[in-house]
């Protein structure tokens, strides 16, 4: 009987450690991992990676994992030629493939999201125009508009859509003195606009835009994504 719970103990310590050793290799990959992964051709501030599954060296001999989650904040990519900055973006990463030094090379298939803050989407309309949330699913577009030598302001809501599967569109719902001659046409030259989102991962686009009380939520999808960095 002695014996028998030595040989417990022994197990249990042993279980233990190999689940310890287990544990520090996975955080030493994803540290690495971390390094070398891109969200297509531009570096966020920063990058999370969590490795899911277990055991993660059975995984790590084969260069593939079944799960890999990925969270990168202040990333700046291009809209129609001019720079946005995504405030936050996650991706939840399937059949997952490395290269030698742990870098993420390619995903299987890929979700996720992204957050635009309504000021940086304001920055990359390039209308001189303010975007916040405007309740209900849309946006509040103001802006300011030259009438007989006068600047007036005007807000309008406006829907949210997405075109193409990467480009955001932006148009005001009605406008105010709708139907008048250059009038309308000078409020939506302020508030309309069109953004194609530029240098995302090969094989990832756009599926699902969203106005909320935090920002823009944009969903995106992918199949054979590459994510090493080039």
């Amino acid at each position: 009987m002695r014996a028998l719970r030595m040989v417990l103990i022994v197990a249990v310590v042993l279980g233990g450690l190999l689940v310890g050793a287990d544990r520090i290799a996975a955080s030493y990959a994803e540290s690495e991992a971390a390094d070398g992964v891109r969200i297509g051709a531009v570096r966020p501030e920063s990058t999370d990676v969590d490795i899911k599954g277990f055991p993660f060296l059975t995984q790590a001999a084969g260069r593939s994992f079944d799960e890999v989650e990925v969270r990168f904040t202040g990333v700046q990519a291009m809209a129609g030629g001019r720079p946005v900055r995504i405030g936050e973006m996650t991706a939840t990463l399937h059949d997952v493939s490395l290269t030698g030094d742990y870098a993420i090379e390619r995903a299987g298939s890929a979700d996720g999201t992204a957050l635009i803050s309504y000021p940086d989407l304001a920055a990359a309309s390039g209308r001189e125009a303010q975007v916040a949330y405007g309740g209900d699913g849309k946006l509040k577009v103001t802006g300011g508009v030259r009438i007989l030598g006068r600047t007036v302001t005007r807000s309008v809501l406006s829907t949210v859509t997405l075109v193409n599967g990467d480009t955001i569109r932006v148009r005001a719902d009605r406008v105010p003195g709708e139907g008048i001659p250059m009038l309308e046409d000078a409020v939506r030259a302020k508030t309309d606009f069109d953004r194609r989102i530029e240098g995302l991962p090969k094989g990832m686009r756009l599926t699902k835009v969203e106005a909320r009380e935090n920002g823009l939520v944009v969903t995106v999808t992918g199949r054979d994504v590459v994510l090493a960095a080039g």
